[in-house]
This record gives C-alpha cells, structure tokens and sequence, in this order.
C-alpha cells in the first residue's frame, strides 16, 4: 500500500551499483529502512533526488509500506525543507550529523511518536537559522530535549537546596551521589537552563568555553548510555568536539 509521509535521513549507505539503502525518522512510520532503486544513476528520473538522502534532510515521501516487511520501498521523493546552510556550513553540518546519529542511537523500536519526528524537525530548522553562539550549544540542546521525548528526562529544579544531578537517576539531588555518575554545580546550572528554554534564539545567551562544552556533552552521552541499552559511541562527537569553539 502507498503511504505519504514526511522523513528526516539519518543515514544512507550505498546497495549494488546504483541504489541506496536509507535510514528515515517517518512522521507516520518512526524509524525505518527504505530501498531507493537507481537514485545514483544520471538520468532524468533520478537526477538531483540523490541529495535528497544526506544525513539531515527533511523529505517528502511516498513509499510503499507492508508492516510485515523490514526494508520498504520509495516510490517518490522531494524535498519539504531546503536549507539555506545547514548543509553547506562545516559547523552547522557537523551539528546536524551529530543529532541523527544521537537519534539513530537512541530510537529502539520503530514505532510512529510524532510529537518526537516535531522536536527534531524544528530542531533542524531552526539549526538552520541560527548564528554561531547559539550554533555552537545547539547540541547540548538537542541531547538534553532529545531525552524528554525517549522518556528519561532530567527531573526536579536546580536550586541552592539541589546543586547536583544524578545522572543514573535523572534529578536534581542535594549531595554528590556514591558513584561517578553526577553533574557538579555549574553543569548542572547550565543543564537547568538549558531545559527551560523555550526560544532558540536564547541558546545564544549561554556562555560556555570550549572545554566547558566537551565536558558537559561527554556528561550527556553517559547519561543517555545510562539510559539505552547498548546505546555505543557516536562517531561524529569527536569532531563535533573538535570544530566547537
């Protein structure tokens, strides 16, 4: 049966001497693995659509589905968002590959969570829009909302009574937790904050050196390890880490 759907690609790898297999977050289908046929040949029909699986993009599809099935078909696709830099600006690109391969990582099962396919479809938008320092913690951002909607979200308030966080329990505690697992004062600070925006444009207003930046996302994969099983290390961090000043 023939579906329309929205579709973010987290990842595409080459199949036989003209085709593609596709990793998508569907609106309507969660996670799935989509065969493109001839998209890498030069002709008519296929003639700009291979750009249209870079890691990041956000596509309209029409696919066959059969829920019996692991691997889908695409009929058709075109683009629903077209960047005006993520997808050219090393940075901003870099950003971009971190959050689908943090999103690759995270999703279990490939079951539909549309309120999840919103928060990284506006994610990626407003990527998109962003100037540099709000570009530059863009993805202590996304891991920490990222988390909200996999269901292991940070709970309780940073105050002066609840100066740490527990990164096994996910909360706000008074002492430093019995294991190696916590965030100090001054992340979790930054960590509160950055759970309570509710404008990007904010992200801006964060202050974090570089160093600060590595070692509160290296507290954030630990966390979601905590929290996923087999959850493994993600290529793209120690670039990541490395072009954000």
């Amino acid at each position: 049966m023939i579906h329309a759907t929205k579709g973010i690609v987290l990842r595409s790898i080459p199949y036989g001497d003209s085709s593609i297999i596709s990793s998508v977050y569907t609106e309507l289908f969660g996670l799935q693995q989509y065969l493109v046929k001839g998209i890498r040949t030069a002709s008519k029909k296929s003639f700009g659509k291979s750009a249209c699986f870079q890691p990041g993009a956000i596509i309209e599809l029409s696919v066959y589905h059969n829920e019996l099935k692991q691997l889908q078909y695409v009929r058709e696709v075109h683009w629903s968002y077209l960047y005006n830099s993520v997808l050219t600006e090393v940075v901003k690109n870099t950003v971009a590959l971190f959050m689908m391969e943090l999103l690759q990582h995270s999703l279990q099962q490939p079951e539909s969570n549309p309120p999840l396919f919103y928060l990284v479809e506006n994610s990626l938008q407003e990527l998109d829009k962003a100037g540099e320092q709000a570009t530059a913690n863009f993805p202590l951002f996304f891991a920490v909302h990222l988390a909200s909607f996999l269901g292991f979200q940070f709970q309780g308030n940073f105050s002066e009574q609840t100066p740490f966080v527990d990164l096994q329990e996910g909360i706000f505690v008074p002492h430093k937790p019995d294991h190696p697992y916590f965030l100090e004062e001054q992340a979790a600070a930054v960590t509160a904050k950055l759970i309570q925006l509710n404008n990007f444009t904010q992200l801006a207003e964060i202050s974090l050196n570089r160093y600060q930046k590595r070692a509160l996302m290296e507290n954030y994969m630990q966390f979601y390890a905590l929290h996923i099983a087999d959850f493994g290390t993600l290529r793209s961090l120690p670039v990541l880490k490395e072009i954000l000043q």
